[in-house]
């Protein structure tokens, strides 16, 4: 297998990802909706438009998921809501549809996934791949998603979904977010369960599941979760900014979010343990660590 096809390459964990698969001797391409406008070997794709280049599935041996709206970017209105879905349940329909009547296609298939699944607020419970889904909105993204993309199995694709946490980037995503304000402070009562993973790792389980013949669901997250409190102010520290230990309450929070309060008032804990099992090994268990190292130089430079 030497060519791999990513979507969603531009993004925080694709530009990373990529970073790793050529590092060890794959050629890399993406699928977007700009090819002129990447330096990267880029084939044209519009999901939303049922456009896409087939030059780009006869080439690829191994094709790597990851597109999608992203969950957090803007207010859930209804509109927003479509396409958090869509982004990702006709991305995935449409590369099953391109695939079908090629002699030439990838025999791999490896997509994203979300923690998602199991509902915004499980509590306390530690969750692992046979639990059963949650019934709010993120939970029916990700049943959908997963549904599209087990399709390729149809097709005859060795087919893995990685379920993904909390990712850790120091130049976007949840670490951004936690750390713009002036002063860092938990969310609600900052005892929720944050299953948290560095972007390195995230990365490097995507090729482990390419090379290592994963099959199935595993969950994306660090071997231990941690309270959105303890996590707030880790970061800040490991960034160098003030941290107050009261909690931004749940209400304000709902003024300015929306529905989408839920996500940071809730939490869950995930388990690694069918992770570990493949025997991946995580270079970031620890959390402290993890952000020093993300803070320090570590992590994507982009």
């Amino acid at each position: 297998m030497k060519n791999i096809l990513i979507t969603g390459g531009s993004g925080l964990v694709g530009r990373v990802l990529t970073k790793q698969l050529e590092a060890k001797g794959y050629t890399v391409a993406w699928l977007g909706r700009s090819p002129e406008k990447q330096r990267q070997k880029t084939y044209f794709w519009d999901p939303m438009q049922g456009e896409l280049d087939v030059a780009a599935l006869r080439w690829a041996d191994g094709l790597i998921h990851l597109a999608g709206a992203g969950v957090a970017d803007s207010r859930w209105t209804a509109a927003r809501k479509r396409l958090i879905l869509e982004s990702r349940t006709k991305s995935t329909a449409l590369l099953v549809e391109k695939m079908r009547d090629l002699p030439e296609r990838p025999t791999v298939f490896i997509g994203a996934s979300a923690i998602g699944y199991y509902g915004m607020d499980t509590g306390d419970r530690l969750l692992t791949e046979t639990d059963s889904p949650g019934q709010d909105f993120l939970a029916e993204v990700v049943i959908a998603w997963e549904q599209a993309s087990l399709e390729m199995r149809a097709l005859g694709l060795r087919c893995a979904l990685l379920r993904i946490g909390i990712v850790l980037e120091k130049n976007g995503g949840a670490l951004k977010a936690m750390l713009q304000p002036p002063v860092a402070a938990p969310l609600g009562s900052g005892q929720q369960w944050m299953s948290w993973i560095h972007v390195e790792d995230l990365a490097a389980l995507f090729v482990y599941a390419l090379e290592q013949n994963l099959e199935g669901i595993y969950n994306a997250v660090a071997p231990t979760a941690s309270t959105n409190a303890e996590l707030t102010q880790l970061a800040a520290k490991a960034k160098g900014k003030p941290y107050i230990g009261i909690g931004v309450p749940g209400f304000a929070l709902r003024l300015v979010l929306g529905e989408m309060a839920q996500m940071v008032v809730g939490g869950n804990k995930v388990s690694a343990e069918k992770t570990l099992a493949t025997g991946f090994q995580f270079q970031h268990a620890d959390l402290q660590k993890a952000l020093v190292d993300l803070f320090k130089g570590g992590g994507s430079a982009h």
